[in-house]
């Protein structure tokens, strides 16, 4: 039922047909013995990744943070005292594979739906029926969830909080953004990583010896760096990775042995995870501009190079790169901001893919500059100033006295002009009531900038004691 609305009288004979998630024919049958590439009346070929998924909890390979023995998820499912849950992850994590083995540990009902290609009409009908025949226990699973919008989401809620499905979600994009929050409020949240490598090794060698569902049949070996490179290029996407070796088999003779050499072809296609505008797009970039303010240029250009490879957007990172000019360097290193600006308008001018160089040079500039946010958290400081305490009027001294009228109120009387006393102190107070809030570091040029306002201050206070002494004469 992935994605097709079924008529009513249609509908209701396939629900009336199953009495368990053991019979459910939504569930995809395993191929004949020994075929290892065929199954279903039509003969259809199902792939690898759908014919090597588990039947029940204890073949699900990878996931420790959320399967292990004390974990919240597998004592769920061994009591069957969940709700409504939702597993967000990368592709090919196994988020489908989990909801078809919850389906069958606790002998639900698997309704499974895709939301690119769902609409109302359906989700109503599945519903209606889940309230009609509670005995089988619904459990509805909806693939990228994230494209459903509000009111399709929204419709979901009455029978998720009275219990008539069970709901299981399924997204790549983060839920915070794309669920609604009171569906969210009203399930677990789950988050899977990318299959670790050894685990997606350890299946690899399982879908080449199983004779059943996997590739056994064709009597292929391979040699153990075979496996780890095709599963290293797959960056912990299992689905990939299966499907990969299958295609990778089939090229191969009978009894044939996979080499090192053999996965050399999926390498020069590897395409890694990284998608503009979600989790990796923001997980990358900041990655990337911690590493220069800590001051570890490879790490920098490493996160660099993922993101370029990845097809982020170059004036994207530039501007992120002036950001920390300013914001990580400062007055440490007063060329930074000068530099990033023109590693952007090099970016703006030459574009991809020679403006990369651009980019790696003022990468690597900033992650070995001298470090300090004392200007910024100076503006912070000032700003908390301006919001907490009364604001201060601007010295008649300073005022503007362009015109004659702002000079008969007395703007600019007795200003004293910087340029007219030694290194331009005058000893001019420049706010009513002053006080600091710039205290500059001691690294990099900021040291001597630190060693100058020392100098300054002093002399003001020998200017000004020298007014109040004239003044007294």
């Amino acid at each position: 039922m992935v994605g097709i609305a079924l008529e009513r009288p249609a509908f209701r004979d396939h629900f009336d047909t199953v009495e368990s998630a053991e019979q459910n024919s939504l569930f995809e049958d395993p191929p004949a013995q020994g075929s290892g590439e065929r199954s279903g009346a039509a003969g259809g070929h199902r792939p690898l990744a759908v014919r090597m998924r588990p039947q029940g909890l204890g073949g699900v390979v990878g996931q420790q943070h959320i399967l292990g023995a004390d974990c919240l998820l597998p004592r769920l499912i061994r009591a069957d005292s969940f709700g409504s849950l939702f597993f967000y992850g990368p592709p090919g994590s196994g988020k489908t594979t989990l909801a078809e083995v919850i389906a069958r540990e606790t002998a639900s009902r698997f309704v499974r739906v895709n939301a690119v290609m769902s609409n109302v009409g359906e989700l109503r009908e599945i519903l209606r029926f889940a309230r009609a025949r509670p005995e089988l226990r619904t459990l509805l699973f909806i693939d990228e969830i994230h494209r459903f919008n509000k009111a399709q989401q929204d419709l979901l809620l009455p029978d998720v909080e009275e219990g008539s499905i069970r709901l299981i979600g399924a997204t790549t994009h983060n839920p915070g953004f794309y669920i609604n929050a009171p569906l969210l409020s009203r399930s677990h949240l789950f988050r899977l990583e990318p299959v670790a490598e050894k685990d997606t090794v350890c299946i690899l060698e399982r879908a080449l010896e199983d004779e059943k569902c996997g590739l056994g049949a064709r009597r292929c070996t391979a040699d153990a760096g075979a496996l780890r490179g095709l599963a290293r290029l797959c960056d912990g996407d299992l689905r990939r990775a299966l499907n990969a070796l299958e295609t990778l088999v089939f090229g191969l003779p009978l009894r044939a042995h996979l080499r090192e050499e053999d996965v050399g072809v999926f390498a020069r296609e590897r395409q890694i995870r990284y998608d503009a505008d979600e989790d990796e797009h923001y997980d990358t970039i900041s990655a990337y501009i911690k590493s220069m303010r800590g001051g570890d240029p490879d790490a920098a250009l490493y996160w660099l190079a993922k993101m370029l490879e990845g097809g982020e957007e170059p004036r994207f990172i530039a501007r992120r790169l002036v950001i920390l000019a300013s914001e990580d360097v400062g007055m440490a290193d007063p060329r930074a901001l000068p530099l990033a600006t023109a590693a952007f308008q090099a970016v703006e001018f030459v574009g991809l893919p020679e403006c990369e160089y651009a980019l790696a040079h003022a990468t690597v500039f900033l992650a070995t500059c001298p470090k300090s946010n004392r200007a910024g958290a100076a503006l912070h400081a000032a700003r908390e100033a301006i919001r907490n305490e009364p604001v201060q009027a601007v010295p008649m001294a300073l005022r503007d006295a362009s015109t004659r009228t702002n000079k008969a109120f007395g703007h600019g009387k007795a200003y004293r002009y910087s340029h007219d006393y030694p290194e331009a102190i005058s000893g001019e107070d420049y706010m009513e009531r002053p006080r600091g809030f710039y205290e500059p570091g001691s690294h990099g040029a900021e040291a001597a900038v630190a060693e100058r306002l020392a100098r300054w201050r002093a002399l003001k206070h020998e200017r000004q004691a020298e007014m109040r002494e004239r003044d007294v004469k």
